[in-house]
């Protein structure tokens, strides 16, 4: 037996397994990482958080990498170049991490990396009939293991889009694993870059699932502070929203894209929702003289209420529900006020009230991942939901 086989049967037959989990979203923030313990498999999938922390990425980092975010035009060369470097960045990350905290590569089993989001683009975006769904996540996960020392995992979304799917959301598989309960019904409430849910039905039936992209959360928002304040990557507090009036002009302009009469489940992306988006909107309700503020209460207004409105259309013929959310959007009060008041009765929690710091879960839904390519089998949620295939995911780096 080869000994990267030997390796693979090692950590798949070890009572649990050491996973860190990495996430890179489409705020460029920085790089999440989450150090699990993981028991289990499927639905008996235990986890424990033993470490977690954001490493915030320098000016020269963003810079870089949004040279070719989400553009239908980028230098090539550039993308050659930052696949490894990207991959080679996030392993220094990690050795500094484990460093800190006084751990070393043999005390991890495997990496599970998301990698760098540059472009989503499922067939219903770009409508050419001889290309199906599409996405590309770059840090590639044999520099990645090189330069750590330990196996990863990468490049999960390629086999869901292989297997009918669009890529996203991924967070379904470790939602269902983790979070369905037998005594409730939940809404799992991501607000990132872009805003998503799934809906775990207290009878834990993975063909009843359903979990579907919603349309913009920060993803605006964070790119007209950085274009307007140089200085600031996303309108702390809501402050610059809440010094502003709502513009139902330019409200109204926004809801009109195609995206939003799609039924569900559908994906999306920044591709989609940039600052081109709200500068056509501004040109179409000739609210171009805006004044910052308001153009941010107006988008603010904007995310809350295609939130609302999702959940509300997934969810009429449903009840007793409770939403538990997470991700960076949570932590802006007006935009969480906006929907508390529009689901009056409907109980609103944190992830942290399952265990899990709402800041880590799409890191630590990535070492699930992980730890089901390993060690779980193939939950059947595509007899009866389009999108969600049941397949395990993951491409696998050996470190030597």
């Amino acid at each position: 037996m080869h000994h990267h086989i030997q390796q693979l049967y090692n950590i798949a037959t070890k009572p649990g397994r050491r996973v860190i989990g990495l996430m890179s979203g489409t705020s460029l923030d920085g790089l999440d990482v989450a150090l699990c313990e993981l028991t289990g498999a499927g639905l008996n999938t235990a986890i424990k958080v033993l470490q977690f922390t954001t490493v915030d990425y320098n000016a020269d980092y963003k810079q870089r990498v949004k040279a070719v975010f989400s553009k239908r035009e980028v230098d090539l060369q550039a993308i050659t170049l930052l696949n490894p470097w990207i991959g080679i960045e996030h392993g220094r990350i990690i050795n500094q991490c484990l460093a800190k905290w006084q751990l070393t590569e043999s005390d991890v089993d495997v990496i599970a990396s998301h990698g760098q989001t540059i472009f989503h683009c499922p067939k219903r975006q770009h409508n050419l009939i001889d290309y199906g769904n599409a996405t590309l996540q770059i840090g590639d996960g044999d520099h990645l293991a090189v330069t750590t020392g330990i196996i990863t995992l990468s490049d999960f979304r390629q086999k869901h889009i292989a297997a009918g799917g669009e890529g996203a959301p991924l967070a379904v598989y470790g939602d269902y694993l983790l979070f369905s309960s037998e005594h409730e019904n939940r809404i799992m409430l991501n607000i990132g870059g872009i805003a998503n849910f799934t809906w775990l039905p207290k009878t834990r039936d993975a063909e009843a699932v359903f979990s579907t992209d919603i349309g913009p959360g920060n993803t605006i928002m964070d790119a007209f502070i950085q274009q307007h304040y140089p200085e600031q990557y996303f309108d702390a507090d809501a402050k610059l929203a809440k010094a502003g009036v709502v513009s139902e002009p330019l409200l109204e302009a926004l809801k009109q894209d195609d995206f939003f009469a799609l039924g569900f489940p559908k994906t999306t992306g920044p591709e989609v929702f940039n600052l081109a988006y709200l500068a056509k909107a501004q040109q179409q309700s000739d609210t171009t003289s805006l004044n910052p503020a308001d153009v941010m209460a107006t988008l603010n207004r904007f995310s809350a209420d295609m939130i609302i409105s999702a959940i509300a259309r997934t969810t009429a013929q449903l009840n007793n529900f409770v939403i538990y959310a997470s991700g960076g959007g949570i932590h802006n009060p007006l935009l969480m006020s906006k929907i508390k008041a529009a689901l009056p009765g409907v109980d609103i929690k944190t992830t942290a009230d399952l265990g899990i710091n709402p800041d880590a879960k799409e890191a630590v839904l990535f070492a699930v991942l992980a730890n089901e390519c390993l060690v779980g089998g193939k939950q059947q949620f595509s007899n009866a939901r389009e999108g969600i295939p049941g397949v395990s995911m993951g491409k696998i780096s050996f470190s030597d």
